[in-house]
């Protein structure tokens, strides 16, 4: 098998944790050259991630602290969702499992038949991290107190060009070469239809044998050179701008936790940092102007603006192909679904991971670009079904957005397994869809999504025996929660040099 030259067409989060990871696990006598220019930005604003970059970092064989010093990162548990259901409720989607299923059966039939009877608490009382974010506290590692508890899963904030800042030093410390320019034409095989290589402003001609585009919203190979189309799914995720801007820590207390607070609009994001908080308003620009936009967004500042507000627009989608001919799309030039359940920098991870184990022979075979694909279409289908849900299961009828977004018709997916949970509190998690059963409980509950029954095998114990049972639960979560370092301390021990990387 020959060597394959493998050419990354922009930088950014995507482009760097491409390159990184290529340079990390490719064989010998491949080559990997990145391409971008200093002259064109990036979007930079996805801070927020779910546990399994912690996997990616590990293959890597990042060490954490140093990560979380270099990225001036924090710890994250989960997100809190305020104002969703309706004014002034809150409810957290936290990582992990809830509760303790029992014999066959999940833990969430036992939940509905012990509320139903009076002798359960509120669902996250039984998360194990809820429980410890609301109490500020973390750790890592076994529990200390019980067998029956899980390790308690975590995810990151961090700076994202802090964070492909430190991929590049590792990518390029590997053998990846940096070409600083900009493409300004794409060249075709005419027989194939592949794409020979890029030209640079200047002159360069770089010829490649697989081309990653990492060329953000434009998609300058998978859209421009290749014509692939685009699934709009506007009508489902609405909102199509955002305004990002930093802002100073004010009193606060550092929490582990991403906030999304729905907004007269649209909703608003919180996600802090060790230096600053990063904020965020995703919005309709058919509810509400710019300019009104960035006056909410600055007015729920926790300090003072670090930075004039970035302006975004977008169309929530993905492109048809991922992989099409020998070019495969990662970050937003594959598409763009709104960052409320932290998975813009999961999709990048995923379709490395997908293509590494479908990694091509030579020219590559359409089979295996189709089953790439197929695979592709259904994480984002069933995480597009997620966030909708966010949005179509609320009891806000105060603003048109709001009134909008509970009526519209969704897809046929999501209706499927919103009337499931009601029909008896069922959820099935299909083949390796990203968000799991304890994930669509607690935003289905959260979001006041009622079952009118449950399990029959739920009424296996008695009453009596029932109420230890959920007692139990909650008793050595909160053992193991009195444990646990406080997240103050627990940060100051990560960052024995923190500042530095600011």
């Amino acid at each position: 098998m020959s060597p394959m030259r493998i050419i990354i067409i922009g930088g950014g989060t995507a482009g760097w944790m491409a390159a990184a990871c290529f340079i990390r696990f490719l064989p010998p006598g491949w080559s990997v050259t990145l391409v971008e220019s200093d002259a064109i930005g990036t979007v930079g604003v996805g801070e927020a991630t779910i546990p399994q970059i912690r996997l990616f970092n590990q293959a890597l064989g990042i060490d954490e602290d140093e990560f979380l010093t270099a990225t001036q990162g924090t710890i994250k548990l989960g997100i809190e969702f305020a104002d969703w259901t309706r004014p002034g409720h809150r409810y957290m989607h936290a990582f992990g499992a809830v509760g303790r299923g029992l014999g066959l059966l999940e833990f969430q039939h036992y939940w509905l038949r012990a509320r139903a009877a009076g002798v359960a608490g509120e669902l996250g009382a039984y998360s194990l991290n809820e429980c410890a974010a609301r109490a500020r506290r973390m750790q890592r590692g076994a529990p200390r107190t019980s067998p029956h508890l899980a390790e308690m899963p975590y995810a990151f904030h961090f700076d994202a060009a802090l964070y492909a800042a430190y991929l590049r030093r590792r990518a390029e410390a590997g053998g990846a070469q940096r070409v600083e320019g900009k493409v300004v034409d794409v060249r075709m095989e005419g027989d194939s239809g592949n794409v020979a290589g890029i030209t640079l402003e200047d002159g360069r001609r770089i010829d490649g044998d697989l081309f990653i585009d990492c060329s953000g919203f434009r998609g300058l190979l998978i859209e421009g050179a290749l014509a692939t189309g685009y699934d709009d799914w506007s009508h489902w995720l609405i909102n199509d701008r955002a305004i990002a801007v930093p802002c100073a820590h004010g009193d606060t207390p550092q929490l582990p936790w991403t906030g999304a607070t729905a907004r007269d609009a649209g909703w608003q994001w919180r996600i802090p940092l060790q230096h600053r908080i990063g904020n965020g308003y995703v919005y309709s620009s058919h509810h509400i102007t710019d300019e009104d936009a960035e006056r909410t967004l600055l007015a729920h500042l926790d300090g003072v603006p670090q930075a004039a507000p970035n302006r975004l627009r977008f169309v929530s989608g993905k492109r048809r192909k991922l992989w099409n001919r020998n070019v495969v799309a990662l970050g937003l030039a594959s598409g763009f679904m709104e960052p409320l359940e932290s998975t813009s920098i999961h999709l990048v991870q995923s379709g490395i991971s997908r293509l590494l184990k479908m990694l091509p022979v030579g020219a590559a075979d359409p089979a295996v670009a189709a089953e790439y694909n197929r695979q592709s279409d259904f994480e984002w289908e069933r995480i597009r079904d997620f966030l909708i849900l966010h949005f179509k299961a609320t009891e806000r009828r105060d603003t048109p957005y709001w009134r909008d977004r509970a009526a519209m018709p969704i897809p046929d997916t999501l209706a499927a397994k919103i009337e499931q949970f009601r029909a008896q509190g069922l959820i099935f998690r299909e083949h390796e869809e990203l968000f799991t059963e304890s994930g669509w409980l607690q935003v289905l509950v959260g979001q006041g999504v009622e079952p009118r029954a449950w399990h029959p095998l739920a009424h296996g114990i008695g009453e009596g025996d029932l109420a230890k049972y959920m007692a139990g639960i909650s008793l050595m979560i909160e053992r193991e929660v009195a444990t646990m370092q406080s997240y103050d301390d627990f940060l100051a021990a990560t960052r024995p040099a923190a500042g530095v990387a600011a």
